[in-house]
This record gives C-alpha cells, sequence and structure tokens, in this order.
C-alpha cells in the first residue's frame, strides 16, 4: 500500500510537471480542449471573431479604398480638364479670335474632351469603375465601331427644348457658277431662331437605312396618354454636301420644319421643333421619349447600356461589305441603379462605385462640339470672303465686279453675325460646362463623404483587432513568468517525492527472499 501511493503521488507531480512544462514550451494554457473545456470554447469564439476583423480589415476595406481612390482621381482630372474647358470657353467669348487663335482653341478641345472620355475609362485591379455591374466593358467605346446597331430610347423633358439662333439667307460661291446679277445679293444674311431639342449622339443612322428602323417622338399628354409626332428625317444623303457648314446655311428645310411636323436631323442628332408643337409641349406635356438607331461610333463616344433602355443588335458582314443584322443574338440593357456594395464591418455595407450616368455625360462632348462647328463655319465664311476678294482683285469687268462687291458686302455681314454666334457659343457653353462640373464636384464630394465613412470603420477595426487580439491572448496564452515560477515549484515537489519515496521504501523483494 505504502509503494502504491507512493507511486500514484509520483505519477501525478509528474503529470503535473509536464503539463507545466508543455504549458512553458508552448506558451498556451491548454494544448487540447479537454484541458480546459470554457478557455476552448472562449477561444473558438475569439478565433472567429477575429477573423471576420481581419477579412474586414485587411482585405475588404484596403479593396473598397483602392476602388474609391481610383474613381476620385480620375473625377478630379476630369473636374480640372472641364475647368481647362472653361477657361478656353471664357476666353472665346470675350474677343473675336484670328484663324490661328481658334484652331489652338478647336484643337485643345478636342484633346479636353478626348482625355475626359478616357479618364472615364479609369480601372481598378482590370475593372472599370464607373460601368455599374458591368465592371467588364468600358464606359466609352476604346475604338471606333460600326458591326452593333443600338436601338435607344432616351427620355427628355420639355426643359431640355432650347432655343438655337442660325444664319439664314447666307450665299454660298456655288451661286456664281449661274451668273449671278448684282440684284440677286440684295437680301442679307439674318439671324433666326428655332426650337432645338439635342440627343444625346450625332451621326444617327438615316430613316430608312441598311438596317431599317424608324426614329419615333413621342410624349406624355396632360392625361398622361402617349401622344406620337410626326417626324421629317433629314439624312445626309438630302444634303448637297456632309458637313456642318450645309446643315446652317444650304438646307434651309432642315431648320424650318412644317407645321406639325418635327424635323429629324440624323447628321448631328437633332430635333427642330415648329413653333405649334413647342406650344403644345409647353402646355400639355409631362415627357419626351425619342427612340432612334444608331450605327457608327467613334472612338470615345460613351456606351448607350449604360445611360439608356436600349438594344445592341450585332451585325455581320458578307464578302461584299453587305451587313446584315443577327436579331437572335440582340442584347437589350434597362438602365438602373447599379450599386456595388462592400461588407466593410458586421453588418453594415458601404456603395464603393460612383455610377458614370451620376458623373459623366454625353452634354459635355455635344457642347464642344458646337463650339467646334460654330469656329468652322467662321473658318469657312472666312475663307469664302477671302475667294471672294481675290476674284475682286483680279476682274476686270465693272459690272461683275460690282456684282462681287455686292456679294462681299453680304458675306461680311454673314461674317459678322457667325462670329457673334461663335462667341455666343462659347459665352453659352460657359454655363453649361460649369454645370457639368458642378456634377462631377458633387459626385468628388458624395465619393469624399464616403471614404470618410470609410476610414472611420477603419480605425474601429483597427481598435477591435488590438481588443479581440488582446483578449485572445489572455485567454490562451500563458503568463511566461508565472510558468516559469510554477513549473520551478513543480519541479521541487517532484524531486522531493521522489526522494522521499527512496527513504520511505526501503525494503526490496530480495529481503522477503532471504
Amino acid at each position: 500500500m505504502m509503494t502504491n501511493n507512493t507511486l500514484t503521488n509520483i505519477n501525478k507531480n509528474k503529470q503535473n510537471l509536464t503539463k507545466i512544462e508543455e504549458q512553458y514550451n508552448t506558451g498556451k494554457k491548454i494544448q487540447k480542449p479537454s484541458d480546459d473545456p470554457i478557455i476552448a470554447i472562449r477561444a473558438l469564439k475569439l478565433r472567429s471573431n477575429l477573423s471576420e476583423i481581419n477579412q474586414y480589415y485587411e482585405r475588404n476595406i484596403p479593396d473598397a479604398r483602392s476602388w474609391m481612390e481610383m474613381s476620385e482621381g480620375a473625377l478630379q482630372q476630369i473636374t480640372d480638364l472641364m475647368t481647362s474647358i472653361h477657361t478656353l470657353c471664357d476666353q472665346g467669348s470675350q474677343d473675336t479670335w484670328t484663324a490661328s487663335d481658334r484652331k489652338s482653341i478647336a484643337e485643345n478641345l478636342q484633346q479636353y474632351r478626348q482625355q475626359i472620355y478616357q479618364e472615364s475609362n479609369a480601372t481598378c485591379a482590370g475593372r472599370y469603375v464607373f460601368s455599374g455591374f458591368k465592371t467588364d466593358t468600358s464606359l466609352a467605346f476604346l475604338q471606333s465601331q460600326k458591326n452593333v446597331q443600338y436601338h435607344i430610347n432616351e427620355t427628355l423633358s420639355f426643359a431640355d427644348v432650347h432655343k438655337l439662333d442660325r444664319i439664314a439667307g447666307a450665299y454660298s460661291m456655288d451661286m456664281l457658277e449661274n451668273n449671278p446679277t448684282e440684284e440677286d445679293f440684295e437680301a442679307s444674311p439674318t439671324m433666326e431662331t428655332v426650337y432645338r431639342l439635342r440627343l444625346a449622339y450625332g451621326k444617327l443612322d438615316d430613316s430608312p437605312n441598311a438596317y431599317g428602323g424608324e426614329p419615333v417622338l413621342t410624349y406624355l399628354d396632360a392625361e398622361g396618354e402617349p401622344q406620337e409626332l410626326e417626324l421629317k428625317v433629314i439624312s445626309t444623303s438630302d444634303m448637297n454636301q456632309v458637313d456642318d457648314e450645309t446643315l446652317t446655311s444650304q438646307s434651309p428645310d432642315a431648320y424650318k420644319p412644317e407645321p406639325g411636323v418635327v424635323n429629324y436631323i440624323a447628321q448631328t442628332g437633332e430635333l427642330i421643333i415648329p413653333t405649334d408643337i413647342y406650344e403644345e409641349l409647353m402646355n400639355n406635356s409631362t415627357g419626351i421619349q425619342v427612340s432612334y438607331y444608331k450605327t457608327e461610333f467613334e472612338k470615345g463616344d460613351l456606351r448607350p447600356e449604360h445611360y439608356f433602355d436600349c438594344t445592341a443588335t450585332p451585325i455581320v458582314f458578307d464578302e461584299d461589305g453587305e451587313g446584315e443584322l443577327v436579331e437572335d443574338k440582340a442584347i437589350t440593357y434597362v438602365k438602373e441603379n447599379q450599386e456595388i456594395n462592400y461588407e466593410i464591418s458586421f453588418n453594415q455595407n458601404l456603395t464603393i462605385n460612383t455610377q458614370g450616368y451620376n458623373s459623366i455625360t454625353q452634354d459635355l462632348g455635344r457642347e464642344v462640339d458646337e463650339i467646334l462647328r460654330a469656329i468652322e463655319n467662321v473658318d469657312a465664311t472666312e475663307g469664302k470672303l477671302a475667294d471672294l476678294e481675290k476674284k475682286i482683285s483680279v476682274t476686270e469687268d465693272e459690272d461683275e465686279k460690282a456684282m462681287l462687291n455686292k456679294m462681299k458686302l453680304q458675306v461680311e455681314t454673314e461674317l459678322s453675325l457667325r462670329n457673334s454666334l461663335m462667341q455666343k457659343a462659347f459665352g453659352e457653353a460657359l454655363d453649361h460646362v460649369q454645370a457639368y462640373q458642378d456634377k462631377v464636384d458633387v459626385a468628388i464630394a458624395d465619393l469624399g463623404s464616403r471614404m470618410v465613412r470609410l476610414n472611420m470603420t477603419e480605425s474601429r477595426l483597427a481598435t477591435q483587432q488590438d481588443d479581440f487580439e488582446d483578449l485572445l491572448s489572455t485567454n490562451e496564452d500563458a503568463d511566461l513568468v508565472d510558468t516559469i515560477v510554477r513549473f520551478n515549484a513543480q519541479e521541487v515537489i517532484y524531486n522531493a517525492s521522489l526522494s522521499a519515496a527512496a527513504r520511505v521504501v526501503q525494503n526490496t523483494l530480495m529481503d522477503f527472499i532471504r
């Protein structure tokens, strides 16, 4: 009995010493759940919480921040470019520039516009940041495209109907081929005002076109019933030339619609509204819907699927270059709110993306197009005036010279009017560009407020991470100093038990044999 009790006590002391030795070697209070179930359960919960915090703090938040910083950088670059455009418009509205000055302004405007839409294709880790859920699709076309026809449904309002000033009664150099007289140039060019609704795109498909599709203009009357308006399509084939000057001076019907009929100018993407329909819309309309087709897109044009309800139908070309719509492969897009939300903390979501249609608009490019058109018209009129002066200098016939001088007088009047229109285009663009810039600034401010929330959440998670690591350490980790003291004490006890056993249990089996 004495031997058994001694061995039992020695084994217990040895087990206690081994347990403390394991704590000393591993630095943990327990080695398996059965050592202390309460510590084990608490450790599992703390580890789970800490793992979630690490996921939010070390992965979700950095990913969200990189996305938002990329968006903010692109938007800031866009607003800086708009500031440059605003400066050019301010300069252009204050003085009549020389041809070289206008050329420089035009080139700068084109470059700024291209850069703005290039910034709209900003990416983060290969994903486009302004495209909503369609992160694999750029916001603007990366290259020219003619192999997809878009059927676009654009929603407008009466507020989008603006007055447009244009030159009427301008004279063309082609008139000199018909042996005109001085009396043919009695009427001076005049300024006219028309009502214009500008669509998001120019260079629209003519109707009828190779792929079919008629544009449709409807509005909701006072009772909310849709009413369709008659459209007269002015296609490029109706023009003597395919340029902007043709549309303003050589095609008067384009900007003089008949009563009850809206002129649809495919080349410029404009709807010219007669007075009677304008008054009808003003008094009875609650919404305007334009359905139209566009196939030719230039590099930098914003993709319609990000801005409108539309259908994209691929076009297959044969060996002769003839195209055919592939209707069964058409894709229908619906404009919707596409917020990308990240979970950045426990039950806390944050929208990380800024959608392109909320900040980047086609109207800026259209505004620049109108300025460029006004500059081109002035350049063309100056060229016409230079040609007349050259003809006058070499003409000896007095009657012909009088006719040319009369025409020159009218062209000078036209030039004065066109200079006035150009300065007005610059002046109107000032307010419009400022409005577009304000829209971008609002997007930047909204993004900044969300980044503040992200930073606050990150700071809180950093604190929580430290707290949970301390709790986990307190729960699991053994106190090294205390463990050493306990180990030394237990070692003394174990050695003492061995020494006591050696003294108490002295008899061996040999003693009984003798």
